[in-house]
């Protein structure tokens, strides 16, 4: 008798949905990988200029890898300190710097529970209007703050595609 009511339940929520023929398929925007290029070599152009070796990332909108890539004469460490900056802000929807302070406050230090975010400027959203679309994070220069305004540099290479 229970096993009938749960293939009873199933199959009207089944019904309740629709064929699946008359769902449309869902459309999102992402980065492209000519995005991503663009991003990083605008990153890494900026940083040059402000004479830093940096590593940059740039995730999806589903936070996985885009493209990375390792600045010459650049440490070990800058290519996953970039992702974790990259990724945080694709998660958190604010630049890695913001999540920092906002988990400053003891009421939100909560938030450091979660998996692979790291609390330390470099990482910048991506967004198609107000749109997360993904995010990029560089490492290596001395400072978040430089790791951050050579990333803005890259995303800003692509502004015109955002809108």
């Amino acid at each position: 008798m229970r096993s009938f009511g749960l293939v009873l339940l199933t199959t009207a929520s089944a019904l309740a949905a629709g064929p699946v023929s008359a769902q449309a398929p869902q459309v999102e925007k992402n980065v492209s990988m000519a995005m991503a290029m663009a991003i990083m070599q605008g990153t890494l152009d900026q940083c040059k200029a402000d004479g830093y070796k940096v590593s940059v990332t740039v995730v999806d909108k589903a936070g996985n890898v885009a493209a990375q890539i390792r600045g010459d004469g650049t440490s070990p460490h800058t290519m996953e300190y970039s992702r974790l900056k990259a990724y945080t802000a694709r998660t958190r929807g604010m630049t890695s710097g913001d999540f920092a302070k906002q988990t400053e406050d003891p009421k939100m230090a909560y938030l450091r529970q979660i998996p692979n975010t790291v609390y330390a400027a470099g990482g910048v959203p991506i967004k198609a209007g107000n749109e997360v679309i993904g995010a990029a994070g560089a490492s290596g220069a001395p400072g978040g703050d430089k790791d951050e305004a050579c990333v803005n540099a890259g995303i800003a290479k692509v502004a015109d595609a955002l809108k």
